[in-house]
This record gives structure tokens, sequence and C-alpha cells, in this order.
């Protein structure tokens, strides 16, 4: 009873291993061969298809960066003329909502 009983180890989330963590358990699993020439995608896609998850693909936005950049330009030549009419409050708005877009294609790439 001095003993403690040990706790099983939970796994991490696929998507957070890293490489080398992939690579040993993909040499765990015979269906996979191959694994130290694998990169981390391969190792992560060969691992889930041999376990049966199902890879849930993100549903990008709507928005293509085009548009968002068109937005961009847009914004800017109303900063501009704010900036002309010494409308601090309105470019201070457009100077956020500019850095806002800049992040949404940052994130888009």
């Amino acid at each position: 009873m001095g003993k403690k009983e040990k706790k099983e180890k939970k796994e991490k989330p696929l998507d957070r291993m890293t490489a080398k963590e992939l690579r040993e358990l993909a040499l765990k699993i015979p269906e996979i061969t191959g694994v130290h020439g694998m990169n981390k995608a391969e190792l992560l896609a060969s691992v889930k298809k041999a376990r049966g998850i199902v890879d849930e693909k993100t549903k990008k936005s709507d928005v293509s960066m085009r548009e968002i950049k068109k937005k961009i330009q847009d914004l800017k030549v109303l900063q501009a003329q704010a900036h002309e009419s010494k409308d601090k409050a309105k470019a201070g708005i457009l100077r956020r909502r500019i850095s806002r877009l800049k992040k949404k294609t940052r994130r888009a790439a």
C-alpha cells in the first residue's frame, strides 16, 4: 500500500508533437515505412491515416488577399485625407482598421 500507482501518461495531441516525437511514434506503427525521410507534415498525415483519424481541413476565409489589400489602399487614402483635415480621431480609427487588415493578410498567407 506504500507504493503509489503509476498514472498512465496522456499522449499529447499529434499536432503539438515535434517531428522527433512523431518519428518515434511512427516507428512503432508497422504500416508506415520511410519514417526517417519524412518531414513533420508527412509524418503527421501518415500517423493520422494509420490511426484512422480523419484530418479536418480548416476553413479559410472567404475574402481573398487581393480584396483585403484593396481595402487597405482605400483606407490609406481616407487616412491621408483625415490627416490633411486634421481629424486625429478619424485618422486613429483608420490606422487601427488598416493594422487589423494587415494582420489578416499575414494570417491568410
